[in-house]
């Protein structure tokens, strides 16, 4: 037995006190907790199979936790059940308070049960009413946004720009590394993955053409805008939630400042002004990676992967990745902004609107890549 730990001893009532019904009397003392309530069930339940009437005194006990209190009303409504009786006296105030807040009325009340799983009509109808509240909750911050952009256009020296060179060096400078390194390597892997097909065919001097294309038009301004989601986005989502969640965002309502105006765009200008900076820097490191491929894997001279990439890449390829990192920008700002802001529910509430902004973020950028590029094909760009 541990120091402080309970005592159940067998010992006569307190003078003048009479034992009901024939029962017997046990004295309970000490520390009573769920960390030794395994001997304390055993105990109480070899008493309560020798003497179905007990009646346990607990003016001795120094202690009790939540979860011994719950253990001895449970034990004592199975005894009920059974038509046995354990019955508690002399406890002091706060554990008479404990046992009375985790009382039952019988051994059902006390067992708890595992809730019953939804059913399909059930898993539709809460999917399509979160649809309806997430359209709605959509809707009203593009309105406050329109009106938000309008009354800015009007006074510009009413958004905030205070943090706007701290967002500037979040979302940029600090995501220089990850991106580099991210879009270098998925340059060598293109490179490599296309040079052995191409050297099949002879085709070595293609490299820089496959490479150059593939990465100015399509997986420069895509995987950046996928790191900057789950860079800058989740720490918008987070950031704007948690905010909202300690009723920061009521307190500036407050004081009369647009939340859109003094959060929202200075975070959605600051991805805007920088994810296509960070789309030319990805572009030049995914073409180095395949630049690196074509010198080891094919000993093809630097010159020819350079007049090849020159005469396959033109400025309106880059052009087309630049419009289109601004619209992921856009509309990665935006989302990560609005998802923070209809955070409700505490901390549980922050993770499942980070998640949801980097979810719907995502999709949005294929959405998006999907239809600028129908748009440019159709265009001849």
């Amino acid at each position: 037995m541990g120091s402080g730990a309970f005592t159940l001893a067998s010992e006569p009532p307190p003078s003048g006190v009479q034992v009901p019904d024939g029962g017997e009397w046990r004295h309970l003392r000490g520390r009573v907790t769920l960390a030794e309530g395994a001997r304390l069930w055993a105990e109480l339940r070899l008493e309560l199979r020798r003497h179905p009437r007990l009646h346990l005194e607990l003016a001795g006990v120094d202690r009790m936790d939540g979860g011994a209190a719950a253990l001895l009303q449970a034990l004592r409504a199975q005894q009920a059940a059974s038509g046995g009786c354990l019955e508690f006296h002399g406890a002091p105030a706060d554990v008479a308070a404990l046992l009375e807040r985790y009382a039952c009325d019988g051994v059902d009340h006390c067992t708890r049960t595992a809730p019953r799983e939804p059913g399909l009509l059930t898993d539709v109808g809460n999917f399509a009413a979160q649809a309806v509240a997430n359209t709605r909750s959509i809707l009203g911050f593009l309105g406050d946004l329109v009106h938000g952009l309008w009354r800015a256009a009007l006074a510009p020296r009413t958004v905030h720009f205070g943090d706007f060179g701290r967002l500037l060096e979040r979302a940029g400078a600090d995501g220089v590394p990850i991106i580099a390194l991210i879009l270098f390597l998925v340059g060598a892997v293109l490179g490599l993955q296309g040079a052995m097909q191409l050297h099949r065919f002879g085709g070595d001097a293609f490299l820089a053409s496959l490479v150059g294309l593939s990465v100015v038009r399509e997986f420069g301004p895509l995987l950046t805008a996928i790191l900057i989601t789950g860079r800058s986005g989740a720490g918008y989502a987070a950031e704007l939630g948690t905010m909202a969640v300690n009723e920061e965002i009521d307190a500036l309502r407050t004081l009369g400042q647009d939340p859109q105006r003094f959060l929202v765009f200075p975070r959605v200008l600051a991805l805007v002004a920088v994810v296509p900076l960070l789309t030319l820097l990805a572009d030049l490191a995914g073409i180095v990676g395949g630049w690196l491929v074509a010198l080891w894997y094919l000993e093809q001279p630097s010159v020819v992967y350079v007049q090849t990439l020159k005469a396959a890449v033109r400025v309106g390829d880059v052009g087309t990745g630049l419009l289109k990192s601004v619209a992921f920008a856009a509309a990665i700002g935006l989302v990560a902004c609005q998802r923070g802001l209809a955070t409700r529910g505490g901390a549980e509430g922050v993770g499942n609107a980070t998640t949801s902004a980097v979810v719907t973020s995502l999709f949005t950028l294929v959405v998006i890549d999907a239809v600028l590029t129908n748009v440019f094909s159709l265009l001849g760009w």
